[in-house]
């Protein structure tokens, strides 16, 4: 697979939050460990969101393609629980340390949408004098898209009904989306369409479901539906695992076309070798990854 040229003292940058009110605002490398996440000193259990995303990514960052010349991995996050100060600390800490670190790739997460905050981190990104890698997820794919700017990203990873918010292009918010609870995998392909067609996608997307699938400037370029394993549906944060491992992946040098293919298989691997039950959670399934990527 080709590599991108890495710099090793350019970081990975992860931006999201923590679901935990009381969780103070962090900017500190991190690593996984069992069933536990450590920001720094601070320990953050891992479940879905933000933290499925960075324990995914430590695991992956140390397991994949350990020839290649890493980016390290940061995280800067606070805890919100959706009434967004965390957000809104995240943001502006944001801009105040952009110019001094100089990430080498940015991915952004879970955050309560504001639109003028993210034209502010845009206007800072813009100015650096190498542009990072920018990826985007969840609450911040949404601001991406309100922002009129969706063009700006180099990867979004969206679900079905995400993607379905991306393909309306009047919608102002998921929850004015035409069709947005009832978006399926049937609807996947034209909602690609339509999504590049309002200028609402980033270059490439990564788009979960049933059957994963990889496109680039509008062109479906590949799908992978192997192997499957329905008892995931029940054991949520395997979409935010996604999200870390292809960060990881392309902040250890991978192009991103590679890094997108190789991380739907690393994923679907760890769900297929963990066996889940309904009782499952997404801590017992991630012990699974180290022996994903050594296979992939």
């Amino acid at each position: 697979m080709r590599k991108e040229t890495a710099s090793s003292s350019r970081p990975w940058l992860f931006v999201g939050t923590i679901p935990d009110e009381d969780f103070p605002l962090v900017l500190s490398r991190f690593t996984a460990s069992g069933r536990d996440l450590f920001l720094g000193s601070r320990l953050c259990p891992v479940n879905r969101g933000t933290p499925a995303m960075l324990a995914a990514a430590s695991i992956a960052h140390a397991h994949a393609y350990p020839e290649s010349r890493k980016a390290p991995l940061h995280v800067l996050a606070a805890g919100d629980v959706g009434g967004g100060r965390g957000s809104r600390e995240v943001y502006r800490r944001l801009v105040a340390l952009l110019p001094s670190l100089r990430p080498r790739g940015i991915t952004f997460h879970y955050l309560l949408p504001d639109v003028d905050w993210h034209n502010r981190i845009l206007i800072a990104i813009e100015e650096l004098p190498e542009k990072p890698v920018l990826i985007a997820d969840a609450g911040y794919m949404y601001a991406a898209k309100m922002s009129g700017y969706a063009e700006s990203y180099d990867l979004f990873t969206p679900d079905i009904g995400e993607l379905a918010f991306l393909a309306d292009e009047s919608a102002p918010h998921p929850f004015y989306t035409r069709n947005f609870l009832l978006a399926d995998e049937e609807q996947a392909e034209e909602l690609i369409i339509r999504a590049y067609a309002g200028n609402n996608a980033a270059r490439h997307m990564l788009v979960k479901g049933r059957v994963d699938r990889y496109t680039h400037n509008g062109a479906i370029s590949e799908k992978v539906d192997a192997p499957d394993v329905p008892m995931l549906e029940p054991v949520g944060g395997t979409g935010d695992t996604l999200t870390g491992i292809v960060s990881a992946l392309a902040a250890s040098g991978l192009a991103l076309r590679a890094a997108c293919t190789a991380a739907f298989m690393i994923n679907r691997r760890m769900g297929f070798l963990a066996r889940p039950t309904p009782a499952s959670s997404i801590a017992d399934i991630l012990t699974f990854l180290p022996s994903a990527c050594r296979s992939a």
